[in-house]
């Protein structure tokens, strides 16, 4: 294997033309087939992710009836509904780490491949003497979170490094725009498999046991359906350019996906044979990682990303795994001595909740990031959640008690501002501000830190709610969940605007370019 040998200034400054053209290629080609691929190929993953995480909101009331002549004990509904932010925490801080240092292409399929078999394992769980239903479902569900979190920092960087720089943030929001049908399907499931086995279920409530299984089974389809094609998908060129440092390869792979002629690149076999090498491209390392992340201009963008997330999913996922909780709480879903209704309200009210809140809110985004740009929507979605969150918390009991309509209607409304607003721009952000050699990593961080969020949500609604009586203390956490809406919207100011901005620009290019300084004044010291 042969290296590209750089001996004058001229050829530093070609290297570097080179790579700029490439770059600058990709951020300003026409959109087309190859990026909608991109954003079904990894939206599929996050309506897969959305669906596994979210069913189990309608799942845990059902094993309670089965299971437990009831309810479920609350440690036990707490274990099933954690276990998966857990996994999905070390999943993201995991692949995260490992997309950087191995590669986007090699990891990419590879957590969807341990969400099928996971998903698989939940819906075959049984009870045993050493192993009971609830300690299984823990385990899978622990599984299936790592392969969940995979998927967050992987789509959005390999949708971010193929996008072009004006469609860049509708695109990563429209990928991840696919987690609202995802949990509109755990609804419509639901209320297709309880009126197939209606009358079964409403002679013995038993036969709940098919609805649980197949509705947590079916979310194995669309993963098989994307699985090969996120095998198959190119290596993203930002990583061949900086981190495998390979620039003809890069050239090719831009080719390739643009449909550009490739007759003055060379072949494959030439390419294969002969290395060209950037000598500028900074290595990632652990103490580059450090030195990078321990300047404020940087560390505050990684914190800011990660806090505002946190305070994000405190909120989400503190209302996103408890709506049946909630909904029982007004009376919506819970009937009483009639399990077959209590299940039907409870989906009937989660297809509500999405279609008036989840789903409108993400699509909105898509629409008009480009041009109200992520920190304004960012801002908006604080702002209105907190507002939302504390008339709920502080009007909790006259608005249940005199108008369930308008506790629905401001509920899905809390949605419409999570989803136009921190829950899809956390996503992006990450995506777009950090180095390649950190692009997955610094996503991960910020991504693991919400999953923080949403375990701290989950451990304190279960301990929180009851105190001094059923769901008495919901108002409370309402309150909170409002505090934390605040926290929020303060760390945003801590993220620079993405919008309209190149990969490069948003990762200090800057520091390329004096790398470029310092070899071509090595390479002219060594001339004289």
């Amino acid at each position: 294997m042969s290296i590209y040998n750089i001996n004058t200034k001229f050829d530093s400054y070609e290297l570097n033309e080179r790579r700029r053209e490439a770059l600058a290629k990709i951020d300003n080609a026409e959109f087309g087939w190859f990026h909608i691929r991109a954003c079904l190929v990894a939206g599929v993953g996050f309506f897969t992710d959305a669906y596994d995480l979210f069913a189990i909101n309608l799942v845990t009331p059902m094993i309670g009836m089965i299971y437990f002549n009831g309810a479920l004990p609350s440690d036990l509904d707490l274990g099933i509904k954690i276990a998966a932010s857990i996994g999905t925490f070390i999943g993201q801080i995991g692949f995260g780490y490992l997309a950087d240092r191995l590669g986007r292409k090699k990891m990419y399929g590879v957590e969807l491949m341990i969400i099928i078999v996971a998903t698989l394992g939940q819906s075959l769980s049984g009870n045993g003497y050493v192993l009971s239903l609830p300690a299984a479902l823990i385990i899978w569900r622990l599984i299936v979170g790592v392969g969940i979190g995979g998927d967050y920092p992987l789509s959005a960087v390999i949708t971010s490094e193929f996008a072009t720089t004006n469609r860049r943030g509708a695109m990563m929001a429209a990928v991840f725009a696919m987690q609202g049908f995802g949990y509109l399907t755990t609804g419509i499931v639901t209320l297709i498999l309880l009126a197939a086995f209606k009358d079964s279920i409403i002679a013995n409530t038993q036969n709940l046991d098919y609805v649980w299984r197949l509705l947590i089974g079916f979310g194995c389809i669309p993963a098989l359906v994307a699985v090969y094609f996120r095998l198959t998908i190119p290596e993203t060129p930002r990583y061949v350019l900086d981190i495998e440092n390979n620039l003809n390869k890069a050239e090719r792979d831009v080719a390739n996906v643009l449909k550009e002629s490739r007759n003055h690149l060379q072949s494959e076999d030439d390419a294969n044979e002969g290395i060209i090498s950037n000598p500028a491209v900074v290595k990632g390392s652990f103490s580059d990682f450090c030195s990078y992340f321990s300047k404020w201009e940087n560390f505050k963008i990684l914190f800011g990303t990660s806090m505002a997330w946190f305070a994000l999913d405190v909120a989400f996922y503190g209302i996103g795994l408890n709506n049946s909780f909630i909904l029982s709480s007004i009376k919506f879903s819970d009937v009483e001595g009639d399990n077959f209704s209590t299940c039907w309200n409870a989906a009937v009210g989660q297809i509500i909740i999405v279609l008036l809140g989840a789903i409108p809110g993400y699509w909105v985004t898509v629409f008009t990031i480009e041009r109200l740009g992520r920190i304004k929507i960012q801002i908006i979605g604080f702002v209105m959640s907190c507002i939302l969150f504390c008339i709920l918390g502080f009007a909790y009991n006259p608005i249940k008690d005199h108008s369930v309509p308008l506790f629905i209607f401001l509920f899905a409304a809390t949605q419409f501002f999570q989803n136009f607003g921190p829950n899809a721009t956390t996503f992006i952000i990450p995506g777009e501000v950090f180095p390649t050699r950190y692009r997955s990593t610094g996503h991960g961080i910020a991504a693991g830190s919400g999953k923080l969020g949403a375990i701290i949500a989950q451990v304190g609604f279960s301990h929180l709610k009851d105190r001094g009586g059923l769901n008495n203390n919901i108002p409370q956490l309402l309150q909170i969940f409002a505090i934390f809406m605040f926290i929020g919207l303060v760390v945003t100011f801590l993220i620079p605007e993405t919008k309209g901005k190149t990969l490069e620009e948003l990762a200090n290019e800057h520091e390329l370019s004096s790398n470029f300084r310092q070899v071509n004044n090595a390479l002219n010291d060594d001339d004289d």
